[in-house]
């Protein structure tokens, strides 16, 4: 499979060689290149347009918040908006990565070339706060209407920032401040701890011993 995606990679390369600002990558057995914002419609019209590539399917488009990425990855800015293509008539996948600006992530809409990305670049926004410009209806797909801030930012907290129940007074849904204190979640780490060392040696030894004895006895018996 990796050398079915490194000719693959070959192949679009050469293809959006008069592109500027691209570049692949083959890891874990998958192709993604990574394009400027700028130049994404281009590269996108070219993957989609050119018969040997064919790449007429839209899978998923997702943000991604890289604010505390630890990984081997070099990031450009903090957010990028991802894109996952298919080419049915070829069988092959492609990811598109495009990094968007830290203070304000905006790129231009994909719709234009693949309805089924109306949604995709909608729930984008919704939890992320990614713009896309062009989008023929970029409202809230997820949240309710009245919902401030991104819930899958890095920085978004963890409790919220309101909540709602319904008020029997008022026959309707209404917000109301948290109530909840807000916790950091912190993962459960087991470390061996010296102190215990020697009596655990003891242990193990005391067990060795009582199986030896054990032994001779049994060996004593049968003689």
């Amino acid at each position: 499979m990796s050398q079915y995606y490194s000719e693959l990679s070959e192949k679009v390369t050469a293809k959006l060689a008069s592109i500027e600002s691209v570049s692949a990558t083959v890891a874990h057995g998958e192709l993604t290149i990574e394009v400027s914002k700028e130049n994404l419609i281009a590269v996108c019209e070219t993957l989609k347009a050119d018969p040997e590539l064919a790449f007429d399917t839209v899978i998923d488009i997702c943000g991604v918040d890289y604010s505390s990425y630890e990984g081997s990855m070099a990031c450009q800015t903090r957010y990028a908006s991802v894109y996952h293509l298919l080419s049915v008539t070829n069988n092959h996948r492609i990811r598109i990565r495009t990094w968007l600006d830290s203070d304000f992530p905006v790129v231009d809409s994909v719709v234009g070339l693949w309805n089924g990305a109306n949604w995709f670049e909608r729930e984008a926004f919704d939890l992320f706060g990614i713009l896309y410009t062009g989008h023929p209806d970029l409202r809230r797909i997820l949240t309710d209407y009245g919902f401030i801030g991104h819930p899958l930012r890095k920085d978004f907290p963890l409790v919220g920032q309101v909540e709602m129940r319904y008020d029997a007074n008022k026959q309707r849904v209404i917000y109301e401040p948290v109530s909840i204190e807000e916790r950091v979640n912190i993962p459960r780490v087991i470390r061996h701890d010296n102190r215990y060392a020697e009596r655990e040696l003891a242990a193990m030894a005391q067990e060795a011993a009582d199986a030896k004895n054990t032994a001779a006895n049994e060996s004593g018996d049968k003689a």
